[in-house]
This record gives C-alpha cells, structure tokens and sequence, in this order.
C-alpha cells in the first residue's frame, strides 16, 4: 500500500579527521575519515505528484537544486526503478543543512529521500542495496543512512561504526557562499605537487579520544587535509579559527571542504559563549549550537 506521504528528517556531519590521499587516475581519492552525524537537520517529505518535482523550504530554499542535477532527485528514480514505480512524486526539501558549507547537505538529502521513497511505495528495499544505491549517488551518501559516528575509507563510503562515549557539543561557524567542493580538492593537489604519494590513515588516538568521550583529547586532534586550501581560497577562515581557540573552543577545524568551521567545546554553557562571541566578531553570517554523534536518516512521519 502507498502512502500519501512520507517525512524523514535526517542530520549534517562533521569530519573530525580527514585524511585525503593523492589523486587517483579516475580523479578520486582515496580518503581515512571520521564521520560524526550532528543536530542540525534537514527533512524531506515525499507525497504523491503527477511528475517528479522538488521544492525547497526554509532559510536555504532558493538554493535548492529544483532539477536533476539535486541528489534527492537521482535517489527518487533509484528506488522507482528498484520497486518497478513511476517516480511521481514531490520531494519537498525543509532545509537547515547549509549548502555547499562541508557538511553534506545534498547528501543527506539523497539519503532521506532513498528511505522515504522506500516507505513511500512500501518497497521494503533490504538495507544492504540501500547503501549500495547510496553509494553510487555520492561517497558521504552512505554514512547519512546511517549517522552515528564511523570510519570511512575507500573514497569515505566504506565505512566500520566507532565506538563513542557520551555527547561532544559543538559550534559551526557558517557563511552565505559557499566552496566548491571540485576546487578545494584541487588546489589541496595543487599545493602538494604531482609527486605526493601519502596514503591517508587515522591516528588510533582519535579513535581513543571518542571510545572515552574525552572532548579536549579530541580537540587537539582535529584535523582536515583540505583546510590549508580552503583557507588559501578564503583567508578569512583562518581567522575565524583563530578567534574560536582564543575565544575558548577546545579544538578548530573546517569541516569537510568548507567553509563552514567546526568548533569543538567543553560542554553546552562553553557553546553558548562561543555562540556570543563569534556572533560579535563580525566574521561569519550565522552560528549554529548543536552535538553529536546522532541517528542518520529516519522517518518520523507517516499519513495514509
């Protein structure tokens, strides 16, 4: 039986490490990441339509990709095709994720709509092929489905669950424009010459800061192989990073190819302050106060 429609709300992420290899000759790279899912969310709705069409709501929406060129809409015609459905849907995308900020926000909203259309013609897709869709539409897709906090290799989409203690608060820092994320990887090759040949790994102390939940441990361990091009792209970043550590954050980092910078802190009344003079610093647009690690992509409602 087919709903009449289907919300899903699904998170943002942070890389607390990110370690990027050379570039391959398919023009990846290989990557050893730290995903964490984090509280701030996006939520598509999937309901009936006569062809499929997306809309957007909320602070983001004239930004949202309204065409095929939006990964929600690529994950729409995977599962139709999958179940043996037309895609006539409407996928109203209410976002909170901002775009082309590092944090995924296109895909988490692949990755909500692959499990609301899922639910939507009841198609009882097994969670397995529901990866394997997911990887195919984008290499951070996959960890979306699943949030939490995981080790992502491979190019970030092969991924093994971390153990993790307690809750880590954090403070995003965010801008109106964006980074284009094809321009930071290449000028992160850029700045390493054609002669780099490191292969990327997560130091296991990372891995211990998070299986004891021990925030300043893991503050000093934060780390980001696309940052110096981002911040070569967009000098103010750097400052930004700065003001946070002298402002009391615990550790500062862009989050995935930016611009968005990720504040790590010691608990919720340490965020707030943050919150307070980063908003005063006059150097970024909007402060976000969330934490992490949270579930990935979930329906949280459904009408018959």
């Amino acid at each position: 039986m087919v709903s009449k429609s289907v919300t899903v709300r699904v998170p943002g992420k942070v890389n607390v490490y990110l370690g990027v290899g050379p570039r391959e000759f398919s023009g990846f790279h290989e990557l050893a990441t730290i995903f964490q899912s984090v509280g701030v969310y996006d939520e598509v709705t999937v309901s009936a339509s006569d062809s499929l069409k997306i809309s957007g709501l909320g602070e983001f929406a004239d930004q949202i990709p309204t065409d095929a060129t939006n990964l929600a809409w690529q994950a729409a015609e995977l599962v139709a095709r999958a179940c043996g459905e037309e895609p006539n849907i409407h996928i109203q995308i209410d976002k909170s994720i901002p775009i082309a900020a590092g944090m995924a926000g296109g895909s988490a909203d692949a990755a909500a709509t692959l499990v609301a259309c899922d639910a939507f013609w009841n198609a009882g897709i097994p969670r397995e092929q529901l990866d394997a869709m997911a990887s195919t539409l984008g290499s951070d897709v996959p960890f979306m489905l699943h949030g939490g906090c995981a080790l992502g290799v491979g190019r970030g989409d092969v991924l093994s669950p971390i153990m993790t203690r307690g809750t880590f608060h954090w403070v995003f820092a965010t801008f109106a424009e964006g980074l284009s994320t094809a321009q930071i990887y290449e000028k992160t090759d850029e700045m390493r010459g054609f002669d780099f040949e490191d292969l990327p790994d997560v130091p296991t102390e990372v891995l211990g800061a998070l299986a004891r939940g021990d925030a300043p441990a893991l503050g000093n361990l934060l780390h980001n192989d696309l940052q110096a091009a981002a911040i070569i792209s967009r000098p103010q970043l750097g400052r930004v990073l700065e003001h946070g550590i002298d402002s009391g954050a615990l550790g500062a980092i862009v989050s995935g190819s930016g611009p968005t910078c990720a504040f790590l802190v010691r608990d919720e009344s340490s965020a707030i302050d943050l919150v307070v003079e980063l908003k005063a610093s006059g150097l970024v647009d909007d402060v976000i106060r969330t934490h992490g690690p949270v579930h990935g992509a979930r329906v949280i409602s459904t009408s018959r």
